[in-house]
């Protein structure tokens, strides 16, 4: 798949964004060439950045509409698990209050051997 590149030319605002964020950090004998250059890098940094956050929103488009066929062509399936998702019981083990049993009665057991001595 061969992906064709456009020249196109970027909006206004994104120039004037770059130009004026290049601006703010220009430093003192900065010539303006050198801050125009700094001002294209920066418009570049953002085209880039603009065309991954499209690309990310395409995927989520995708997984979005994916999600959406999978809960129409299955209503019912989802409807017997949220059902059977509230009956979820929690049992707890026997042994850590059997270990907290025993640990009081052997501190009692010592307390009381210690006492008569």
């Amino acid at each position: 798949m061969t992906t064709m590149k456009k020249n196109t030319v970027p909006s206004a605002e994104t120039q004037i964004e770059a130009l004026r964020v290049a601006k703010a950090t220009q430093k003192q004998g900065q010539t303006k060439e050198q801050t125009k250059l700094i001002a294209q890098g920066i418009q570049k940094g953002i085209e880039q950045y603009k065309k991954q956050q499209k690309a990310k929103a395409r995927e989520r488009d995708k997984l979005k509409k994916k999600t959406q066929q999978v809960k129409d062509t299955q209503p019912e399936a989802t409807t017997n698990t949220s059902s059977t998702a509230l009956q979820i019981i929690y049992k707890q083990h026997w042994l850590p209050w059997g270990l907290v049993v025993a640990s009081w009665v052997g501190f009692g057991a010592y307390l009381a051997y210690t006492n008569t001595l």
